[in-house]
């Protein structure tokens, strides 16, 4: 089988796929994407020249398309020249976030296309507008709704979508929700698994040692900023301090900006220590940036409370590591947590806003031993039933097989619900529909999501 990936940073959510598939010894894995370092045995990389930005005298509606077009441009001057060196791909699958997959029909215009699509943009009921401290400029909205130019230029090339929550999927349009995939991102649970030492050994890290009776509380972003509640979280800190005097912080993330707008001062980070001053002790709190992998899962491992905290937005995957290790989970009351965490069952919920009770629900962790037990086998049990690595690179394969055999012949083909159940048919490649409908391949069991709808 020749498969051919494309993300522009390498290997993106593509690594377990990419790899297993690679490692397999009978496909052929090709990944377009902007250079960088990152490395996969048996993985080609194919480099695309990173388009120059648009004029500043772009309108500011048209910014995202205008980019989106010249990556799609860049991608298929490179995919057109792996086709005239005779590649010619069973499969691309890709992400359609910034729009390298648009002209790829146009360069293979008989393989199936299997794009993710993360995220609908709206104005009201998700990211935007939800906190009313930092909010939204009406004369923005129009910037907004266009961002979601590249996306109905996916949806509408007569291809296949794929999404890995429900909640995610319940951001599109109705009409567009029927023709995307539900496909669930697994993790590896050999390698982000509990380990009962770990939490009763002692642990450096950003220059702070907890010693093994003192009570760990982790935090993990990708950056420290508000779509991720940091700014919740550091206001809940002097009243987790004062309240427990063997309580250590551990605030893992970067100080750059991964979603919504910069600090208008600084870096939030920065920001939320000014405002909090000397209600935050140093010596009980620390930002060692972004750390390495084995480090987060030490981290994780000894963690007592862990804090996840999240605007309506795209979860984690730091979400689904940390229930798959093991640990007691302190999350937001917020739609995409709440698809992951049951209150009291595998983790405990708070409201996103209210510091004083994320404290009170962190202390209440850290103090109820038969609670924090009966969270943390529920999070590995989760793990186990919903976010199986394998699972998913089933599902993967299976879907992919369909959309394959679709394409190689008349007959008809269905991918059933996980659970059973059908969908209408996908066609063959000469009669191919505008996308497959939803359903997932593989083994995953579906969890009943509170607050998120149904595929």
């Amino acid at each position: 089988m020749k498969y051919l990936f494309v993300h522009q940073n390498f290997p993106g959510q593509f690594l377990h796929i990419a790899r297993h598939l690679a490692a397999s010894g009978s496909n052929d894995v090709v990944f377009i994407t902007e250079p960088n370092t990152n490395h996969l045995s048996g993985v080609r990389k194919v480099p695309y020249v990173v388009p120059p930005p648009g004029t500043v005298s772009t309108h500011v509606i048209a910014r995202d398309l205008d980019a989106a077009g010249r990556r799609a441009e860049a991608v298929a001057v490179t995919a057109a020249r792996l086709k005239a060196l005779g590649f010619e791909p069973d499969i691309i699958i890709g992400h359609h976030g910034w729009g390298e997959l648009l002209n790829l029909p146009d360069v293979w215009p008989n393989a199936p296309l299997l794009g993710y699509m993360e995220f609908y943009y709206q104005i009201k009921d998700v990211d935007v507008g939800f906190d009313p401290e930092f909010p939204t400029s009406v004369t923005d909205y129009p910037r907004i709704r266009a961002k979601n130019a590249t996306n109905l230029l996916a949806l509408n090339l007569g291809q296949h979508g794929f999404t890995p929550t429900r909640w995610q999927l319940s951001t599109y349009p109705r009409w567009a929700q029927e023709r995307i995939t539900l496909l669930p991102e697994g993790v590896d649970l050999e390698t982000c698994k509990p380990d009962p030492t770990s939490r009763r050994q002692e642990l450096t890290i950003g220059g702070m040692k907890i010693g093994k009776g003192e009570k760990l509380v982790t935090y993990v972003a990708r950056d420290l900023e508000p779509y991720r509640g940091f700014h919740v979280m550091m206001r809940a800190l002097p009243h987790l301090l004062r309240a427990r005097k063997d309580v250590r912080v551990v605030m893992v993330g970067g100080d750059g900006v991964s979603y919504g707008a910069p600090c208008p001062r600084g870096t939030w980070r920065e920001l939320m220590c000014a405002e909090l001053g000397h209600a935050l002790d140093p010596k009980r709190v620390v930002f060692p940036g972004r750390v390495d992998y084995q480090t987060y899962l030490r981290l994780l491992r000894r963690s007592d409370a862990h804090v996840y905290l999240s605007y309506p937005f795209v979860a984690s995957w730091s979400l689904r590591e940390s229930l798959a290790a093991g640990c007691a989970v302190v999350g937001s009351d917020t739609p995409p947590v709440r698809e992951f965490v049951e209150d009291g069952g595998n983790g405990v919920l708070t409201p996103f806003f209210d510091s004083k009770g994320l404290a009170r629900r962190i202390q209440q962790v850290l103090e109820d031993a038969a609670l924090s037990r009966r969270l943390r086998e529920g999070a590995r049990k989760y793990a186990e039933r919903h976010l199986s690595l394998g699972d998913t690179l089933k599902g993967y394969e299976s879907l992919v097989g369909r959309l394959i055999a679709g394409g190689d012949s008349e007959r008809r083909i269905e991918l059933g619900h996980v659970n059973g159940g059908s969908h209408p048919p996908v066609r063959s490649r000469r009669a191919r529909p505008r996308f497959a409908p939803a359903a997932v391949g593989g083994g995953l069991v579906l969890p009943n999501a509170r607050g998120a709808p149904s595929p």
